[in-house]
C-alpha cells in the first residue's frame, strides 16, 4: 500500500512553484510568487534556508552544484549564491516577462526565454559573451538543452518546435517540427515541454491528446508512445536519472510511472494540481509541487518491487527500430581477420611467434600473462588451455581477438546511401505523405491503434479521391493513372507485404496483395503503366505485373539497394558501389528494359559532387530518367538508351533562380516532377525539409542550363550585355531537348514525334541565326566566332544559310558574307558531309 506523504507549505497558493535539484542532489531549491527562495538540505528534516530578498512572482528556475539562477516577471534573472546563500548578480534584463531558464550540462551556458520574441543564451563566466536566437515568430514557452549542449529546443506557443545548433558563435536553425506540440498560452499549467532522453537520441513532448510521444531528433519521426494513462492535460513529466523510467503529472490528479522500455505503467499516486517534478539525481527520492504552492518530497518513492529499474545503468531511447541493439539480417559477414568466425585453429595460433600480438608485444597498461604463478594448483589461472595460455573464453571473449585490437579494426566504417521512397516524406506529428506527383497526393495519418490513408487526385473529373482505415500501417506507396500500390514492412504476426488497387477496370474491381518472404522487408516500390517492382532488404529485386503475377526475380549486383523507379517498360535501380576515397559508397545505378528483357545501363555511376546526397529520382512526362541532389541541382540522363553512352546533364540549379539572388529569399525546393518542358516542385520556406499539411501547393520553373554566369544574370530583353550568353545558354538547351527527342524516336520510332525534331531542329537554327546577329553587330573581329556559329545549323534547305548571308551583309562583313556563301555550296553539294565521314 502506498504510503501518504505531506505537503509543506513552500509558497503562496493559487501561483505557479518551480522546483530544481541541484546536479550532485545535495539541495532541492523552490521558487513561487513570494520574494523567498527555499534551499532544503537532502536527508534533512529540518527547516530549510531562506532567501528572502529575492524578486517577487519568480517564474523560472534551474541550479548548478553552487549557484542557482532564477527569473522573474518583472524580466529579471538573477543569479544567488548556494554557499553564502546571498544574491550573486544580475545576469540580464528582459523587457518582458521570463517564461523559461535553461542550464547547459556543463552549467556554463544559460538560455533565457521570456515572452520577447528571441532567446539569449549567456555564458555565466562573462555576462558579455551572449548568443542570440532572434525572430520567433510567436514567444516561447519552455527551453530544453540537448544532453551534449550543442542544441536547444525551443517550444513556442504557436505550436511549433524549433531546435537550433549552438555549437557556432550565430545559432543555426537545426530542425523545425510543426504539429508535434500544443498551441498554449505562454502562463498555461498545461505543458508542451521538450525533455531530452540521456543519451540524446530521442526527446518527448506532451500532446492533444493526453499522451507523451516520443520522437527522433534527428528527422523528426514518431517512436514510442506512452498512451492511456491520463484523463486530464498533462502538466510536468521528467524521465529518470538512468531514463529507465518516465514521472508524468496531470490535471487528472494523478502522477504515473512509467516503464521506458514497455511504455507500461508500473506504479500511480493520486496527488493534485501537481505543476512540477523532479526526481533525485541518486536516490530513490521524488518531489513535486502544486499551484497551491506545498512541496512534497517523497523518499523511498518507488516500491521494492520495482527499485531495480532505478538501480540500472542508464537505458537506450525508445525507439521502435533500435540500430543499437538490431542486428540486420542481411548483414554482410566479416572476414575471418575480422569478428567472427575464427576457428579454433586460428585461436591457438595466436600464441606463435609469428603472431601479430607477438609482434607487436604485450599493450601498454595490459596485464602480462605470467604475473601470477599457480604453483600450488590453488586455482588462480584458472582457464589455463594445453598450450599454457589463458583459454580462449577468457582472453578473447566470443571472437578470439584482444578487445583493444577489435576496437581499433573495427572504428571504421564506410558511409552508405541509406534506401529511400522517392516522392515520400517522414513523419511530422502523426502525419506524413507516402506520395507526391503530378498525379495527386497519398497521405496517412496515424490513429496509434492502426493508420487512416487518403488518396487526392488533381483532375477530379478524371478519378475520384478514396479514403480507408490502414491495419497493417503502410509506409511506402506509388501512385499513376492506372493504380495505387502499397506496402507494409513486417510485423510480428505477419510478413512484409505488397498492395495494390487498380482505379478502373472492364470487370469488378481487382485489388491483390501479396507477401514477402519471411525476414525480407522493402526498401522501395515503382509502379509503371506495365509493371510493379520491388526492391527489398535481401538485396532482391521483384518484378510483378499489374494484377500479381509474379515475373522476375533476381539480385541485385550493387548492395545494400537504395531506391527504384519505373516508366512504361523500363526500371531504373539504385545501389550502394564501391567505397570512394572519402570513405563512402558510390551511387549506382542500372536501367533495364523489362519487356525485352535488355540492360541499357549496368552499374553506371550517378553524378553526384563529393557531400552531396541524392534527393529524389523520377522518370520524367518523356521518359527520361532525373535526379534532383541536396545541392539544388536537377539533372536528365541523356543517351541512356545506348550501353555506355549515358550522361548526367543539368537543366536547373535552383541556387541561381532570380527569386534567391541577393539573400532576397530563404527557402528550398521539394522535387515533384519534369514534365511539359518545366520543373515541378514545392516551395519550402525558411528551413523547412520536407512539405507538410495542409496540402501545399505546386511551383513550376523553367530549365536554365547554368553555362556561364553571364547567362544565368536577369536583364532586361533589350540589354545587349547579357544578350549573347542569354542567347548562348538557350541553344545549348535546346540541342540537349533535341537530343533527347532524337533519342526516343531512334529507339521506338515514333512517328508523332519526326515532326517534333524538325521544329526544334529549326528552333535551334534561329537561336543561332539570332547569336550570329550579335557577333556581327560587335565588330569584324567576332568573324571566326561568327563562321563557326553559322556551321552549326543543321538546316540542309539552304534557307537558314542565306537568312545568315543577309545578316552579315546588313552589318557590311562581305568578307564573311562570303565565306557564309562558300559553307552554303559545299553543304548543297554535300561536302560537308563527306568531311564529316572522313
Amino acid at each position: 500500500m502506498q504510503r501518504w506523504v505531506r505537503g509543506r507549505p513552500a509558497h503562496p497558493p493559487n501561483s505557479p512553484t518551480f522546483l530544481t535539484y541541484t546536479p550532485d542532489g545535495t539541495k532541492l531549491i523552490t521558487a513561487g510568487s513570494n520574494n523567498v527562495i527555499r534551499v532544503y538540505q537532502t536527508g534533512s528534516d529540518g527547516e530549510p534556508t531562506n532567501i528572502d530578498d529575492c524578486q517577487e512572482n519568480n517564474t523560472a528556475l534551474a541550479a548548478t552544484n553552487d549557484r542557482f539562477i532564477v527569473g522573474a516577471e518583472d524580466g529579471s534573472v538573477c543569479v544567488y549564491s548556494l554557499k553564502t546563500y546571498l544574491y550573486d548578480s544580475l545576469l540580464t534584463r528582459c523587457t518582458l516577462p521570463i517564461r523559461d531558464i535553461a542550464l547547459s550540462p556543463d552549467g556554463i551556458w544559460a538560455a533565457v526565454a521570456s515572452d520577447e520574441l528571441d532567446v539569449k543564451i549567456i555564458d555565466t563566466r562573462d555576462m558579455t559573451n551572449v548568443l542570440y536566437i532572434r525572430d520567433l515568430p510567436k514567444p516561447p514557452k519552455h527551453i530544453s538543452f540537448h544532453p551534449s549542449g550543442s542544441y536547444l529546443a525551443i517550444s513556442c506557443t504557436d505550436g511549433i518546435l524549433y531546435v537550433y545548433s549552438i555549437s557556432t558563435e550565430t545559432p543555426v536553425l537545426s530542425n523545425k517540427f510543426d504539429g508535434l506540440i500544443r498551441r498554449l498560452e505562454a502562463d498555461d499549467e498545461k505543458s508542451s515541454r521538450v525533455i531530452w532522453h540521456p543519451d540524446g537520441r530521442v526527446f518527448a513532448v506532451p500532446t492533444a491528446t493526453r499522451d507523451v510521444q516520443v520522437y527522433s531528433q534527428g528527422d523528426g519521426q514518431k517512436q514510442r508512445t506512452f498512451s492511456g494513462g491520463h484523463m486530464g492535460d498533462i502538466t510536468a513529466l521528467a524521465w529518470s536519472p538512468n531514463a529507465a523510467l518516465l514521472a508524468t503529472a496531470a490535471s487528472d490528479r494523478k502522477i504515473l510511472i512509467w516503464e521506458t522500455k514497455s511504455q507500461k505503467i508500473i506504479t500511480r499516486y493520486d496527488y493534485s494540481g501537481v505543476v512540477n517534478l523532479a526526481w533525485h539525481p541518486q536516490e530513490n527520492i521524488f518531489s513535486f509541487v502544486t499551484s497551491e504552492g506545498e512541496l512534497f518530497i517523497y523518499p523511498d518513492f518507488l516500491p521494492a518491487e520495482h527499485l531495480p529499474l532505478l538501480k540500472q545503468p542508464q537505458q537506450p531511447a525508445p525507439l521502435i527500430r533500435d540500430p543499437l541493439s538490431e542486428t540486420s539480417g542481411n548483414a554482410r559477414e566479416t572476414l575471418t581477420n575480422g569478428s567472427k568466425h575464427v576457428s579454433g585453429v586460428r585461436a591457438r595460433g595466436r600464441g606463435t611467434p609469428d603472431t601479430l600480438d607477438d609482434i607487436l608485444g604485450p599493450e601498454s597498461g595490459g596485464e602480462e600473462d605470467d604475473f601470477v604463478e599457480d604453483d600450488d594448483g590453488a586455482g588462480y589461472l584458472d582457464g589455463i588451455n594445453g598450450y599454457g595460455k589463458r583459454s580462449f573464453d577468457l582472453v578473447d571473449g566470443f571472437d578470439g581477438r584482444d578487445a583493444k585490437r577489435r576496437a581499433t579494426y573495427q572504428s571504421w566504417q564506410p558511409e552508405i546511401h541509406r534506401p529511400f521512397q522517392p516522392g515520400s516524406t517522414p513523419w511530422r506529428g502523426n502525419r506524413r505523405y507516402l506520395c507526391l506527383n503530378l498525379t495527386g497526393f497519398v497521405w496517412t495519418v496515424d490513429q496509434d491503434s492502426h493508420h487512416t490513408i487518403t488518396v487526392e487526385f488533381y483532375d477530379r473529373e478524371f478519378h475520384r479521391d478514396f479514403h480507408f482505415t490502414d491495419p497493417y500501417l503502410y509506409d511506402k506507396a506509388c501512385l499513376n493513372e492506372h493504380g495505387t500500390l502499397f506496402s507494409c514492412p513486417p510485423s510480428d504476426s505477419n510478413p512484409a507485404m505488397i498492395f495494390y488497387r487498380p482505379h478502373e477496370t472492364w470487370t469488378s474491381r481487382a485489388d491483390w496483395r501479396t507477401h514477402l518472404p519471411a525476414g525480407e522487408d522493402v526498401t522501395s516500390i515503382s509502379l509503371s503503366d506495365s509493371y510493379i517492382t520491388v526492391t527489398t532488404s535481401t538485396n532482391y529485386i521483384r518484378i510483378f505485373t499489374l494484377f500479381g503475377l509474379p515475373l522476375k526475380v533476381y539480385r541485385q549486383k550493387s548492395s545494400p539497394t537504395v531506391t527504384c523507379v519505373s516508366w512504361r517498360d523500363y526500371i531504373l535501380t539504385m545501389g550502394n558501389g564501391p567505397v570512394g576515397a572519402a570513405g563512402c559508397t558510390s551511387l549506382l545505378y542500372t536501367i533495364e528494359n523489362l519487356k525485352r528483357d535488355e540492360v541499357c545501363q549496368s552499374e553506371d555511376i550517378v553524378a553526384l559532387p563529393p557531400s552531396t546526397t541524392l534527393k529524389s529520382v523520377f522518370w520524367s512526362d518523356d521518359g527520361d530518367p532525373c535526379i534532383y541532389d541536396s545541392s539544388g541541382v536537377l539533372l536528365v540522363l541523356l543517351h541512356w538508351r545506348s550501353p555506355g553512352q549515358a550522361r548526367w546533364v543539368p537543366l536547373l540549379d535552383t541556387k541561381t533562380l532570380e527569386r534567391l539572388r541577393g539573400g532576397k529569399r530563404e527557402e528550398s525546393y521539394w522535387p515533384v516532377a519534369v514534365a511539359q518542358g518545366k520543373f515541378h516542385c514545392i516551395i519550402l520556406k525558411g528551413g523547412d525539409q520536407y512539405p507538410y499539411f495542409p496540402k501545399p501547393l505546386l511551383s513550376e520553373f523553367e530549365f536554365k542550363i547554368p553555362c556561364t554566369a553571364a547567362a544565368l544574370q536577369e536583364a532586361d530583353e533589350n540589354s545587349t550585355a547579357t544578350e549573347g550568353p542569354r542567347l548562348e545558354e538557350s541553344f545549348i538547351r535546346s540541342s540537349l531537348m533535341l537530343s533527347l527527342m532524337e533519342d526516343l524516336v531512334h529507339a521506338t520510332n515514333a512517328s508523332h514525334a519526326r515532326a517534333e525534331i524538325g521544329r526544334r531542329e529549326i528552333e535551334g537554327d534561329k537561336l543561332l541565326l539570332q547569336l550570329l546577329n550579335v557577333e556581327c553587330r560587335e565588330g569584324e573581329e567576332r568573324g571566326m566566332k561568327a563562321l563557326e556559329i553559322v556551321g552549326l545549323m543543321r538546316d540542309r534547305s539552304g534557307k537558314m544559310l542565306e537568312a545568315a548571308g543577309k545578316v552579315a551583309g546588313r552589318y557590311g562583313r562581305g568578307l564573311l558574307q562570303e565565306k557564309i556563301g562558300e559553307v552554303a555550296e559545299r553543304r548543297l553539294m554535300g561536302l560537308d558531309e563527306e568531311e564529316d565521314v572522313g
